[in-house]
Parts: C-alpha cells; sequence; structure tokens
C-alpha cells in the first residue's frame, strides 16, 4: 500500500476509515516511531533513510532475541461496526533469520523471509463487528539460521477500506494514483464540484515517491486540476513523474507532460454526453474521436517507445511483475500458474528462478510473448521486448502454449496446475483449430494487450497475417479491423467480462515508467467499443 500523505478531505470525506497513525514512518522523536506506542524489549527502532519503499525514511527493526513475546510494537486505530478493511505493511528482510507477522486485532499473516533485500508486502483483510478501537502493528519470530541479532525494514503500514455497511464511504471513492519527478515540492493538485468548492487536494510532496491519495464523491460534476508550479510538468525532461485518477474502478485522467496545470472534467453518477472518446492529457489528441481515426491517433500517441531489449524484461518482471493482489506473497506473478482463489501449485519467489531448461510444471519462469513472436517474423524490435504483451509465465506451460491461438477449448489435451488449457476449440468459437485458454482471471489482461499490439503497431501488423498458420488464423490483413471476426468478437468478450484491475493498472504505470508508453485499453477501457463496437 503507498502511503496517504498531505490530503486536505472537505464535505464528503472517509471519516470513519481506520487511519493508521505514522504508518509511513516519516515522524520521529529521537528513535522513537510518533504514534507507536508499544516496543517490546526484544526489539530496538531507529530511523532509517537509506532502505525506504516510499518517502524519506522507514522503521529500521533490530530484533535482538529469540523470545517472540518481547518483539511486538502496535498502535490503536479507530473501527467502525460493519466496516471492512485492509490492513498492510511493507517489509524488507536483511538476512532471513527473522520473519515478521502482521498483527491485526490478533496475530495474522506472515513474511517469506526467504526474499532477503526485496521489500514484499502483507497484508489482512478485516471486517469490523463492533465499534471502537483495535490494536495494529507486527511480532519477529526467528527462523532458522538466526544469529542473534538482524535488522528488518518496515515502511507504509496502511489501511484500506474495501467495502462499508454504514461504514467509511457510502458514496463513490475516488483515488489519485501519483508519481513524483525529481521536484516533488513543486507539484500539487485539487478536485472542485460544480458551484467551485473545493472537496479535496494535496500537496507538500516527496521528489521520485509514489503516493495513493483517496477521497469520498457524491453525485456531481467534477473538475480535477494538477499544478506544477515551476511551469514544466512532472515528466518527463525531470524525472518521470505520472498521474492516474480513477473513479468508481474508471480511469478519467492521466498524464504528466503539461506546463503549469492540467485539468479533466468529471461526472459521478451520471453519464458524459457528447460523440466520441473524452480525453485529456496524455491522450488529449485523441478527444472528440471515434471508430479508426481514433484508433490512428492512439498510435500516433503510443508509437516510437523506447525499446529495453529483450534481457532487460528479466529486470522489469523482477522489479514489477509481482504478486502483490492475490497471495500477497511478493512471489512472481505467472499468468500460467496463479490461482486466485487458493494456493499457487508452485511459485517462483526471485530471479534465479529464470528458464533454462525445463522438463515439467515449476522447473522455471520464462518470457510469454501473448502476441507470440513467430506472427511479427521473428526476434525484431520493438515488438519482441515490448514488455505490454510479454508476461512472466511458466516455462513449460509457455512451450505448450507455443503460438497457438487464444481460445476457448471443448476438449483439453492438456490442462495446466492453474487450470489453463490447450485442446480443441469449442464449436461455437467460429474456428475449429487448436487453441490456448487461460484462466478467466488474466483473459481481459490478454484481450487488452492484443488491442494494445493491434494498435502501437497498426503502421506493420497488416503484414503479418500470412507469417504463419496460427497468425493467418488470428489476423485478417486490415490495419484497421486487425483480427479476424472469430477473435475480435471473443477478445471484446474477454474485455468486458474481466474488466480492468488494479494489476494492469499498477503493471501499466510501470511500463509506462520503464519504455516511455502506455496501454490505453487499461487506462479507457470505453476506446474498445468506441473503435470496434460493442
Amino acid at each position: 500500500m503507498k502511503k496517504l500523505l498531505a490530503t486536505t478531505l472537505m464535505l464528503s470525506s472517509l471519516s470513519t476509515q481506520a487511519l493508521v497513525s505514522n504508518g509511513d514512518f516519516e515522524n520521529w522523536t529521537g528513535n522513537s516511531a510518533d504514534g507507536w506506542t508499544t516496543v517490546d524489549s526484544g526489539i530496538s527502532l531507529s530511523p532509517s533513510s537509506s532502505e525506504v519503499h516510499t518517502g524519506s525514511h522507514s522503521a529500521k527493526v533490530t530484533v535482538n532475541t529469540a523470545t517472540q513475546s518481547n518483539t511486538d510494537f502496535r498502535q490503536n486505530v479507530s473501527i467502525t461496526s460493519g466496516s471492512s478493511y485492509t490492513f498492510s505493511v511493507w517489509v524488507k528482510h536483511s538476512e532471513g533469520g527473522v520473519k515478521a507477522r502482521l498483527y491485526v486485532d490478533g496475530y495474522q499473516a506472515y513474511s517469506d523471509p526467504s526474499e532477503v533485500n526485496q521489500w514484499q508486502k502483507i497484508s489482512y483483510s478485516y471486517t469490523a463487528n463492533t465499534t471502537g478501537t483495535i490494536e495494529v502493528g507486527l511480532r519477529f519470530y526467528d527462523v532458522s539460521g538466526f544469529d542473534g541479532s538482524e535488522d528488518v525494514y518496515v515502511d507504509d503500514y496502511a489501511p484500506v477500506t474495501s467495502s462499508s455497511s454504514g461504514g467509511s464511504c457510502n458514496e463513490t471513492v475516488g483515488t489519485l494514483a501519483l508519481d513524483t519527478d525529481n521536484y516533488g515540492g513543486e507539484t500539487s493538485w485539487e478536485i472542485a464540484n460544480s458551484v467551485n468548492a473545493i472537496i479535496a487536494n494535496g500537496s507538500g510532496y516527496s521528489s521520485n515517491t509514489s503516493y495513493t491519495e483517496e477521497f469520498c464523491l457524491s453525485n456531481d460534476n467534477y473538475r480535477f486540476t494538477i499544478f506544477d508550479s515551476y511551469g514544466d510538468g512532472i515528466c518527463c525532461n525531470v524525472g518521470s513523474g505520472a498521474y492516474t485518477l480513477t473513479i468508481d474502478s474508471n480511469i478519467v485522467a492521466n498524464g504528466g507532460q503539461f506546463a503549469s496545470a492540467e485539468t479533466t472534467s468529471f461526472n459521478v453518477g451520471g453519464s458524459p454526453s457528447g460523440d466520441g472518446a473524452n480525453l485529456s492529457g496524455y491522450y488529449a489528441s485523441a478527444d472528440g474521436l471515434s471508430g479508426y481515426a481514433l484508433k490512428t491517433e492512439l498510435y500516433n500517441i503510443i508509437k516510437g517507445h523506447s525499446s529495453q531489449g529483450y534481457s532487460a524484461l528479466w529486470s522489469f518482471y523482477n522489479n514489477n511483475e509481482r504478486d502483490n493482489y492475490f497471495e500477497n506473497d511478493g512471489s512472481l506473478l505467472d499468468i500460467y500458474s496463479e490461482n486466485p482463489t487458493g494456493s499457487d501449485p508452485y511459485i517462483y519467489s526471485n530471479s534465479g528462478s529464470q528458464c533454462g531448461n525445463y522438463n515439467s510444471e515449476s522447473d522455471c519462469y520464462n518470457r510469454e510473448h501473448s502476441f507470440p513472436r513467430s506472427w511479427f517474423g521473428g526476434s525484431l524490435e520493438p515488438m519482441n521486448s515490448d514488455v505490454h504483451h510479454i508476461f512472466a509465465s511458466d516455462g513449460y506451460v509457455n512451450s505448450k502454449r507455443g503460438s497457438y491461438p487464444y481460445g476457448e477449448v471443448a476438449s483439453a489435451s492438456f490442462t495446466s496446475q492453474n487450470a489453463s488449457k490447450l485442446g480443441s476449440a469449442t464449436s461455437n468459437l467460429g474456428y475449429g483449430g487448436t487453441v490456448f485458454e487461460p484462466i478467466d482471471e488474466f483473459k481481459g489482461d490478454l484481450a487488452r494487450a492484443y488491442f494494445y499490439m493491434a494498435t502501437r503497431y497498426e503502421n506493420v501488423i497488416a503484414g503479418w497475417e500470412n507469417n504463419t498458420s496460427s497468425s493467418d488464423a488470428v489476423l485478417n490483413g486490415n490495419a484497421n479491423t486487425v483480427f479476424e471476426p472469430w477473435a475480435l468478437d471473443m477478445l471484446k468478450r474477454w474485455h468486458a467480462q474481466d474488466p480492468v484491475s488494479q494489476k494492469e493498472i499498477d503493471r501499466n504505470n510501470a511500463a509506462y515508467s520503464y519504455q516511455g508508453n502506455r496501454n490505453p485499453f487499461i487506462d479507457h477501457p470505453e476506446l474498445v467499443s468506441e473503435i470496434w463496437g460493442n
């Protein structure tokens, strides 16, 4: 969870949200972290500015005992009966001889001590059955290899309100994800309603830091404005700053390149009027367009990204392709082994599991071109390293998928341990060959990757149809429609049935920082129907 900081909420505020005091560990009195009142004798705290998850400081916790009952530190937070909260914290192990355990009104989830020298997230969802206060915090446990003293770094202990029954936000939740540039103090923002009352704003940010701000909105017309006091925006000459404003899970504004200010108007509780796409910021030049003219302008916006090379994908996965959404264990997020509703059949915890040779599932993970590289002619740049369509995946399952089209399977010849399938297509698909079917959780992700490819490579994709029999089955040789009718119908259906997730939003933001362009169909899912129809 990224930290909530410098937000003024007025009118409809998240007043009953359980707020952890000094959860970002920015405020200290000597070696005492402000707001944290219970620190046992077996640990000592001090501020760290060298190992931080976000902001300027974290808490360096030195564990000096194997007596776990002497290793707690906690604080009290307020809760409201019927409200649900997701408490989370980021920890970084230095040696792997102790593990951290989340405390939320009792002892909850553990960290993985084997994940050393990298930040990992622990989280727990809690539903309050009374109104009052509970204790939250951490306890540390020794494991094999503990030498009597070990440092663990802790940052961004925070809650997120996930639902309410008479609780935290009975209206519409808005979220601003903000990555500051080299001059974070120059950035500020505000949201005003239809009578120009400022109902939320933020300022006072640190440089090169990620923030998430939350606020509550009633039905009304609003304008969001982001400011840069120097007048050069937050991207790209002075760092890779960016912002994304999400209202009720729909992205309404994003960008980073502007001068002194950039304003976006949006509506809560009503339907936008007018024809064509309602776009601003990064996509401003496509505003008002529809159909294939919109697609071409999106191509002009996202083309020319900075190719990082095929080998750099390993680093992107290690830094950004982590499971902070399902098990929240920080393992590499493999689309062909992830089990969204239970324990994963196996995990890849670090970059040392790269393929390599494999004989079965769980041997190693690979770089899966969801849009097979043979379709665009082999190891050709920039397609071959474009992270928007290349995902971490188990090597063995990746080999089973090969270059077959995605589809829906009637009779499986192979089923992976997370139920991805290879086999003959269903009779109602409109295609009679062999297809590979990912699990439902990632069908929308892959559909939006295909719509990205159709747009980013509009200038060349018409020539890919005849490269292989599989590309011929999916592509129609037209730069506008791009896909055969059966494939387009299926992709649109997958896009609708599996909406954009927080995982996709975070990955899209990371890809923008990594190679300098975005997937417009993650930022604006409505663009699929604007271009290809419902």
